[in-house]
């Protein structure tokens, strides 16, 4: 697990990287390109987003004004602290799942991204322009890749998401972590610096 982002994140890079190369050199090189590569690529995106949110909790690299909140004392600096990490792992339930907010009164059509993505698994739709290899096409039923393919790392992505805050939450908790975001990297950048313009 502890590499899983990691290899994730390189992984869809890499594909993105080829499959625009590729595209590059089949459509100017020989005028024909790669059916669905355009979509692929935004659906790799999408994926890489949703991947390096849990991964940017893990390493600390979320960006967040903490410059008030370190002017109070230690203990209620942690209290804030705390609070920040929790809310992000609630963020992440109510996107996960969100019909249970409505023990709070709150009403929805959709209950969040297990919902939507069960939505596109019962249904056989196709994304726009992406295929099954011809080998593939006859055990998938259809031709166009099916969205919920494409989609299931919603579900997926928040769910890394609320792990790695409930990590971060616990380790902030125990003193092991001081925030969710990233911490005062302006800062350590300028004093590492200074000296450099001086000659």
């Amino acid at each position: 697990m502890n590499v899983f982002e990691e290899s994730l994140i390189a992984i869809i890079l890499a594909l993105m990287v080829i499959v625009a190369f590729v595209q590059v050199v089949l459509r100017y090189g020989f005028n024909s390109g790669i059916t669905g590569a355009l979509e692929l690529n935004r659906i790799l995106f999408a994926w890489l987003i949703l991947f390096g949110m849990s991964y940017g909790v893990k390493i600390g690299a979320h960006l967040g004004i903490d410059s008030l909140i370190r002017s109070f004392p230690r203990p209620l600096f942690r209290a804030f602290a705390v609070f920040g990490a929790a809310a992000a792992f609630l963020w992440a339930i109510i996107l996960i799942h969100g019909t249970w907010l409505s023990i709070f009164g709150a009403t929805s059509r959709g209950g969040g991204a297990v919902d939507y993505w069960v939505r596109f698994f019962k249904l056989p739709l196709g994304l726009d322009d992406l295929v099954y290899p011809s080998f593939l096409r006859e055990f998938a039923g259809q031709d166009r890749v099916h969205r919920w393919v494409a989609y299931m790392i919603l579900p997926i992505g928040l769910g890394l998401f609320a792990m790695r805050s409930a990590q971060a939450l616990v380790e902030i908790a125990l003193g092991r972590r001081e925030l969710i975001i990233a911490s005062h990297e302006a800062e350590d950048l300028v004093n590492e610096n200074k000296d450099v313009l001086r000659d």
